[in-house]
Formats: C-alpha cells, structure tokens, sequence
C-alpha cells in the first residue's frame, strides 16, 4: 500500500509521513521531492523551475514508487505536494494503473495556521541563510507565494480524501490517515516533550539547501 500525502507547503505532511512510519512497523517514507531537487541541480540555475514540470520527474517517481512497493513488504508513505491535474494523473494515476493500493490523503488548513506553521519553520531558515544562502531568515517567500493556488486546488474533489488539520496534532492526524486506511498504528503513548523533541528532529533532517 502506497500513502501519498498531499498538501501546501508548510501544512505538515513530512511530519505526518514520519508520524505515521514511526508507529507502524515495517513502514517506510519515501519523498519524491528528493528526486525532484536532484534533478533541478543537474540544471544551470537560470534554468530551474518547479520540477514537477519536468517529465523526467514524474515518470522516475513512478517507477521508484512502483519498485518500491513491489518489492517491499510494508507501507511506503510519499509526502509529496502535487495540484496538477496532469501530474496528478501521471503519478498517483498510474501508479494505480499499475494494480498498487495507493491511497491519497490532502491535508488542508486555513491560510493563517498555514502561514504560522511556516513562521514556526524559523530554524531551517536560520540554518540556510548562515550557510551563505541567499534567502535570509524572515520568511518562506516560495512557499507563500504558492499558498493560495494551493488551497485551492487541493480543495477540489480530485484531492480527496480531505483532512483538515487546524485544530488537531500531527499524532492525531497520522491516526486517521491510518483508520481510513485501514491500518492498525502503534498507540501514541509519548508525552509531549518527546513528542516536541522527535518531530524537532524530523524537521532538522529535511532542512533543504536548495
């Protein structure tokens, strides 16, 4: 079974996915972004663009996806924004063509919560700006920039299953993305601090540099 987790920047679905493969054993993540931020290096920066765009993209993430879940036992779990029709039906469509499980969860929130979550994102700019990138901490201009075409696309019926994450925690979140999967998660039996501690760790290891 594939979860591809869907959503705007910021919104939590690389904390989601984690969630969800910590607590179910055998579960692995696998981020179709990578991919995509290997391919957009090989270009002259002049060049670079939304990835996805790229052909090259969408057909390699079908097939790392289709031998993954054809040779591996558990449940993969892509976090992985996507609002194109046309890529839409070029990944998880055929992906499904191909006879996998693949279930397609959006998480969604309102524009402020999104906004405040990127906000909250401060270290990995700190982190990228003290590496001598260009973009100083203050702001994920892309990301905001996107947000807006994001929220509504995704709200459409073709990105269902919605699941609207304002006023919930990401443990509670990865526990119904397992019951509408039908999935049998771990209890979530960690205190907050761990919690807080693990996700913080999460998000250190997914600081892009790009």
């Amino acid at each position: 079974m594939l979860l591809w987790i869907n959503g705007p920047l910021g919104v939590g679905k690389t904390q989601t996915a984690h969630e969800v493969q910590h607590r179910l054993p055998g579960s692995v993540v696998r981020d179709p972004e990578h991919a995509g931020f290997g391919l957009r290096r090989t270009l002259p920066p002049r060049l670079r663009g939304d990835f996805r765009d790229l052909a090259s993209w969408r057909q390699g993430v079908v097939e790392v996806l289709d031998l993954a879940l054809s040779r591996h036992d558990g449940v993969v779990i892509a976090p992985m924004t996507v609002t194109d029709s046309g890529h839409f039906a070029e990944t998880v469509g055929r992906l499904r063509e191909r006879g996998h499980d693949v279930r397609h969860f959006t998480l969604l929130a309102e524009r402020q919560t999104v906004l405040r979550r990127l906000r909250e994102r401060g270290l990995g700019r700190a982190v990228r700006y003290a590496a001598g990138k260009k973009a100083a901490p203050g702001g994920d201009t892309g990301a905001v920039r996107q947000l807006d075409h994001c929220l509504r696309r995704l709200r459409e019926p073709e990105f269902a299953e919605h699941l609207w994450t304002d006023r919930t925690t990401v443990p509670k979140t990865a526990d119904r993305i397992a019951v509408l999967a039908g999935l049998t998660p771990r209890p979530h039996r960690e205190g907050p601090l761990r919690t807080r501690l693990r996700q913080a760790r999460v998000g250190v290891r997914h600081i892009r540099f790009d």
